[in-house]
């Protein structure tokens, strides 16, 4: 069964190598992936939640088209980045810096941030190479009505919605540092991403904003995507943005306008890594257990 697997991965990676020659491949990469990276030796990282939160959660690495353990010992790792040559991974209320070698350390726990922390998610290198951007979801079940789902956005659940999303940059020498304040307009921040070399990407879960922060003055592009999850500006200015409730990956145009499904019909896209040298999106689906290589036009 791992030989097979190893050849599928092999098969998947080679099969969207060349743009355009081949239509989307799913591959079974474990139990709840949720976010990817690019890290050593152009590999990808992968982060696998496993279980609810007991420890058995990994990063695995795509690497000779074989998907393997890299790191152990954690209990949900969210967002991952590759950062000054090492994997910063967000775990609940803690994060892990990951060497080459696999060896997972915590890189900060709650007590080092400046607040109360509730739900670390995402996860961005920063354009200075020595640190990266994380969001704290907040109060994230107040989204969700009685019955799982998210309340309507003029339901009386939403107008109650009270949540102290935060961004924060993390050091890899463990200083924490606040990007963003709480404000009405991002009440469930998720997504993260540099937004060229003095910008951030934010997408905010509930209403589904895609925000922009520049000079510090933060300002909405879009409304309306919700369940916003991944988010990525690509060099010619789009923006990417993947939603977890809808199973949906849009591509958006650089002043976050006219979005465009590239990418429907999974359980729940996560957060994807955007390739741009080899043309491809590579998305998990946390619900499905897979991973999904999108060739780009």
């Amino acid at each position: 069964m791992k030989m097979q697997r190893w050849v599928a991965v092999a098969a998947a990676i080679c099969a969207t190598a060349v743009a355009g020659a081949a239509e989307k491949t799913v591959i079974d990469v474990g139990e709840r992936p949720e976010s990817i990276t690019r890290g050593w030796n152009g590999d990808y990282f992968l982060t696998v939640m496993g279980g609810e939160g007991n420890g058995d959660a990994v990063v695995k690495r795509l690497r000779n088209g074989r998907l393997e353990t890299f790191a152990k010992g954690m209990d949900e790792p969210k967002g991952i980045a590759f950062v000054g040559g090492f994997l910063v991974a967000s775990d609940l209320k803690r994060m892990w810096k990951i060497d080459e070698k696999g060896l997972a350390t915590v890189l900060v726990e709650e007590k080092d941030f400046p607040h109360p922390v509730l739900f670390l998610n995402d996860v961005a290198a920063s354009p200075d190479g020595k640190s990266v951007f994380v969001t704290d979801m907040g109060a994230k079940d107040l989204m969700f009505g009685p019955d799982g789902t998210m309340w309507p956005v003029d339901s009386e659940g939403a107008k109650k919605l009270r949540s102290p999303g935060y961004v924060y940059r993390v050091t890899l020498d463990g200083k924490v540092s606040v990007v963003v304040e709480p404000t009405p307009v991002m009440p469930c921040p998720n997504g993260v991403g540099a937004s060229g070399d003095a910008g951030l990407l934010i997408a905010e879960f509930f209403h589904g904003r895609i925000l922009e922060l520049r000079r510090n003055s933060l300002r909405t592009l879009t409304d309306g995507l919700r369940g916003a999850d991944g988010i990525e500006r690509a060099k010619d200015g789009s923006i990417y943005v993947s939603s977890w409730t809808q199973g949906k990956v849009w591509k958006l145009d650089a002043d976050g306008k006219n979005p465009k499904v590239i990418l429907e019909g999974l359980q729940s896209a996560a957060d994807f890594f955007l390739d741009e040298a080899g043309r491809r999106l590579l998305g998990p689906d946390m619900k499905a257990g897979t991973l999904t290589f999108l060739p780009l036009e």
